[in-house]
């Protein structure tokens, strides 16, 4: 019973793990703009702190909200320019997209919004390179999940990843 749960346990880690690498491998590319808070914490390290601009609009839109202790996970559409920069469209509420449109998710947690990560964690002594971050470069699946991959400057050209081989 011990090595069939231990085997279980395996299989779904890796089967997780293998999910998360085809969002990063085929997900839809979206750029999130920026606005970082700290990029340091004694306890962890170097690290950035991270705000995105849409998440106004969200709190604007989702009287959900209010209620501080309601835990949910709901969608909003982005509509993406040439670059594939995003700006905030509306909440999703199962209507058809657009060509040009990206359903994306986001988490009520006692009240406040959360993306795929509020965190950019990078190689301690090397902040000043990721100070001129303006945008999150994330991959979106298919049901909307997201995952952030780098963070790019103005330009969008890339200051850090959270994957090396990139």
């Amino acid at each position: 019973v011990v090595i069939g749960v231990m085997l279980f346990t395996i299989v779904l880690v890796n089967f997780n793990i293998y999910n998360k690498e085809m969002v990063l491998a085929n997900g839809q590319l979206v750029y999130l703009k920026l606005a970082p808070v700290d990029p340091r914490s004694i306890m962890q390290g170097d690290y950035m702190r991270l705000r995105f601009d849409i998440e106004t609009y969200l709190s604007e839109d989702d009287k959900k909200l209010a209620d501080s202790n309601k835990q949910s996970s709901n969608y909003f559409v982005v509509n993406l320019d040439n670059q594939s920069v995003a700006t905030y469209s509306h909440l999703y509420k199962g209507d058809a997209l657009a060509k040009a449109q990206v359903k994306m998710q986001y988490r009520i947690k006692h009240g406040r919004i959360y993306l795929a990560t509020h965190a950019f964690f990078f190689e301690e002594g090397t902040a000043s390179e990721y100070e001129k971050a303006k945008y999150g470069e994330f991959r979106v699946a298919a049901n909307g999940e997201l995952l952030l991959n780098s963070l790019r400057d103005e330009s969008l050209n890339v200051l850090g990843l959270n994957r090396p081989e990139n």
